[in-house]
């Protein structure tokens, strides 16, 4: 298991001195829960700690590189750069996964591929760094964790798409996903207009139409952001 260990630091670019929270980091609740007498803690607060560490690193390559960029389009990028899926490809590169101890409930139903185990443990692994190293290590670990994702950022590629800009906003900002209603239908079958509304916390927050429901969706996502002061 040690050989193990050395081969991950090679892959996290990362030498840990204190080897003990690199293994900390992948102890999965579902361990614990089928292995009560195992003398561990799981990673939940490492991810709590590296959630935070990751905001903080790459909120200041954000400000850093885009100085025109106002607060809604930065917090949107950031949000979509520390989101679920982004971390949890980032894991599947590193292979994090495979290192995982998971309980053999958790294991049989695919939890070495579940993205939200994924991407807790690549938080996780964030917050052994900044207990080991400090800060500037995760800034390390961040630039070559992410390099494929932040080359993207800074080649201009952010969701173009309005109802996913909507979303990684409100996410961003701890609110509930929007919902969108259908509010009306006119015209024939074949020259329909739809109108739909976009509710947040059960308030409407924009209104679109469109001849296809997805175009109004859109359309509704575009007005939100404006009205969340966000540019779209």
């Amino acid at each position: 298991m040690l050989d193990e260990w050395r081969g991950l630091e090679e892959l996290l670019g990362v030498t840990f001195q204190d080897q003990s929270l690199l293994r900390q980091a992948f102890v999965h609740r579902s361990y614990l829960n089928e292995n009560p007498e195992a003398a561990l803690d799981s990673n939940e607060r490492m991810e709590f700690l590296g959630d935070a560490a990751l905001g903080l690193v790459v909120a200041q390559r954000l400000y850093e590189h885009f100085p025109s960029h106002g607060e809604g389009l930065l917090t949107e990028i950031r949000a979509h750069l520390v989101r679920r899926d982004t971390l949890a490809r980032a894991a599947e590169r590193l292979k994090l996964g495979e290192c995982l101890l998971l309980g053999r409930g958790e294991e049989s139903a695919g939890g070495r591929r579940r993205p939200s185990s994924l991407a807790a443990v690549f938080e996780a692994v964030a917050g052994a760094i900044l207990l080991d190293q400090g800060l500037g290590a995760v800034e390390r670990f961040v630039s070559s964790a992410l390099a494929p994702e932040l080359e993207d950022v800074r080649s201009g590629v952010v969701p173009a798409d309005p109802k996913s800009r909507l979303q990684i906003l409100v996410q961003s900002r701890g609110q509930p996903l929007p919902d969108y209603r259908t509010s009306k239908a006119e015209g024939p079958e074949h020259a329909r207009l739809f109108t739909v509304e976009a509710y947040l916390n059960g308030d409407v927050v924009g209104v679109g139409q469109g001849k296809t429901k997805r175009q109004a969706e859109r359309e509704a996502a575009r007005r939100a952001l404006e009205k969340l002061g966000s540019p779209s």
